[in-house]
């Protein structure tokens, strides 16, 4: 197991792990920029407002992503596995 193989790997599972929680933080900073605007311009304060949307985006996004989620992590195990007796020796 050579040092370049190691930061390959650490590497990949990076951009495996940005690629799988980009869409649910993504679409959490979307609504909460969204109710951000709303608040500033109504001037309502209210905590739970601003909490539970966000928790509603990132639970629906987790819904409609998680198949592809599953495929890009299943692939990424898939390569892990499959390198493991070259990564062994």
């Amino acid at each position: 197991m050579t040092p370049e193989f190691i930061i390959d790997l650490g590497r990949e599972a990076v951009m495996v792990s940005l690629l799988v929680a980009g869409p649910l933080l993504l679409s959490g900073l979307a609504v909460g920029l969204l109710v951000s605007i709303l608040q500033a311009t109504t001037q309502i304060q209210e905590a739970t407002l601003s909490f539970v949307p966000k928790i509603l985006a990132v639970m629906l996004a987790a819904l409609i992503f998680a198949p592809w989620m599953m495929t890009v992590l299943t692939e990424f195990a898939g390569r892990l596995l499959g390198n493991l007796a070259t990564a062994i020796g």
